[in-house]
């Protein structure tokens, strides 16, 4: 071990040292460590563990480390030398939790539910790299669930999940029934598994499938009290989803937004850049609790994230008015969509012979200038005003699981799509859009040609529902079953809808995750044989 070396690297970090006096510390107690369990548990860089680690010299097993009892032995003396927290020093005392940290005395008693969201996160879908996805800790997950129960009332309180790849949701219901529990994602495994999850463990949770760059569900906007979400790290993603939080708050005069967000002690510039966007959305820092959030991963910022507690002011709105739809796509750090990705030197092109009514997306300005455009995000917000029997639909690299939504948010005869690429399930597609379009691809151009509706009452409710997706589903499904020859009232049509299909309360068509989207035809047969009977 390089003594000298070590002081070097414990003087340049300043006041940050006690970080890695910790990381010595503990490994002055004689046990195996990794690298991903030293950097989480110290909160520490990768790089700066490594820095450490080069001037200790451990012995190695595999992937594993230990000091000698020679190394260890030095380096309790180099921390005595300035004399650092006895307790620390001792070699029978445990490290203490993080003196930041608020509801630590609470986790025993919840140890039940860490259990459990051990195995939940065990067994969830594998992180996308090109989504940021990171899994939290259990502990982290249920201490968030924790700390919003001892900050905040939460009975008959609405909370929103802005993405939850880290299964909060199911932690909070866990720990508070009462609370009224929706998530917004745009990974179809997380909502399909938290909605099993969610029934087996017999609590409820509200699942919408949104690209927050398209805008935020019309159910979930200005209901919840509270808003939860650990975005992608960079200045554009942390903007955008907490811009999306505070549209779904109720009241932002009394609703809070819970933002998990860290940085390398090593990049202090990214953290400035990050608070900056918050601070253009004039929300005020009621609370910031330093490395609350832990995960298996994201070394680079030592595994650790803090906890942001902000309160929207009277100029909150207005700015994420002014400011949500001007994000852009890239908001992630890897990836197509990533803040670093180069654009494509030139855009779409519409094949020889297609004639469009109607633009949607991102299309080159030069190219058919006399042809009507309409956004994405505007495209999915409301039905067109004009019933195009063309409509050619650019779909940019990494906002592919929009496309079931923009085929249905029109009815015209013809989509022509634009793909970066070929689509990657072309038979999943074809089977989810069936009752509405014939759907063939050629390498990234993909055209949906509508079809006739079905001949049988279940295939002509389908179809009706699914002709009118930006509308509630459950009315256009209540006013299709009074007009199936059943006899039904308008209440018992409802409460029929209800009783089979109870995740289709308030939602659009066009919100449904992809597994609701595939339950709906049986659900649909269901409610015109429960018909039949009433």
């Amino acid at each position: 071990m390089d003594g000298e070396g070590v002081r070097k690297v414990l003087a340049d970090s300043g006041v940050d040292a006690r970080r890695f006096r910790t990381a010595l510390a503990l490994l002055c107690e004689g046990g195996w460590w990794t690298l991903a369990d030293l950097v989480r548990e110290t909160a520490t860089s990768r790089r700066g563990v490594e820095s450490l680690l080069r001037e200790v010299s451990p012995e190695r097993s595999v992937d594993r480390f230990r000091l000698t009892p020679e190394q260890a032995a030095a380096c309790r003396e180099l921390l005595d030398e300035d004399l650092l927290n006895e307790d620390l020093l001792d070699e029978d005392a445990e490290p203490g939790p993080a003196p930041a940290d608020p509801v630590a005395h609470l986790l025993p008693r919840h140890a039940g539910v860490v259990e459990v969201l051990e195995r939940l996160i065990a067994g969830a879908p594998r992180g996308r790299h090109v989504l940021d996805h990171v899994a939290a800790t259990p502990e982290t997950v249920v201490r968030r669930a924790l700390l919003l129960g001892a900050r905040f009332w939460l009975r008959d309180a609405g909370v929103l999940c802005v993405g939850d790849h880290d299964l909060t949701s199911l932690a909070i219901k866990l720990i508070h029934p009462g609370a009224d529990v929706t998530v917004v994602d745009v990974d179809e495994r997380i909502l399909a598994y938290i909605d099993e999850q969610a029934g087996r463990l017999g609590v409820t949770v509200r699942t919408r499938w949104a690209d927050l760059r398209l805008g935020l569900p019309p159910s979930v906007r200005e209901r919840a009290d509270l808003a939860v979400t650990d975005p992608p790290y960079t200045p554009e993603g942390v903007g955008l989803f907490v811009a999306r939080a505070v549209e779904g708050l109720r009241d932002p005069d009394r609703g809070r937004v819970l933002l998990a967000y860290g940085a390398s002690e090593r990049t202090p510039m990214l953290a400035l850049k990050v608070q900056e966007s918050l601070h253009e959305l004039n929300l005020a820092y009621e609370a910031m609790y330093p490395d609350f959030n832990r995960y298996f991963g994201a070394e680079a910022i030592g595994s650790a994230a803090d906890l942001y507690v902000l309160r929207p002011t009277t100029k909150t709105r207005p700015a994420v008015a002014a400011r949500a739809d001007r994000y852009g796509t890239a908001i992630y750090t890897k990836g197509p969509q990533s803040v670093e990705s180069r654009p494509a030197d030139a855009g779409p092109a519409l094949p020889e012979g297609f004639e469009p009514g109607v633009l949607v997306g991102d299309w080159p300005k030069g190219l058919s200038p006399r042809v009507p455009r309409a956004r994405l995000s505007t495209w999915l917000a409301k039905p067109y005003a004009a019933a195009p029997e063309r409509v050619a639909v650019a779909v940019p690299a990494g906002m592919e699981a929009a496309l079931p939504r923009l085929l249905l948010a029109t009815r015209a005869g013809h989509v022509r799509v634009s793909l970066a690429g070929p689509p990657d399930d072309l038979a999943g597609l074809t089977a989810l859009l069936s009752p509405v379009y014939r759907i063939t691809a050629e390498g990234p151009v993909l055209d949906a040609v509508r079809t006739d509706p079905a001949r049988d009452a279940p295939g002509r409710l389908l179809r009706a529902i699914l002709d009118h997706a930006h509308g509630k589903l459950a009315n256009t499904w209540r006013e299709g079953l009074t007009r199936a020859d059943t006899g039904l009232t308008k209440r018992q049509a409802r409460e029929i809808v209800t009783r089979v299909a109870p995740w289709a309360d308030d939602v659009t068509v066009l919100e449904l995750p992809a597994h609701r989207l595939r339950d709906l035809p049986a659900a649909v047969t269901a409610s015109l044989s429960a018909g039949v009977q009433e």
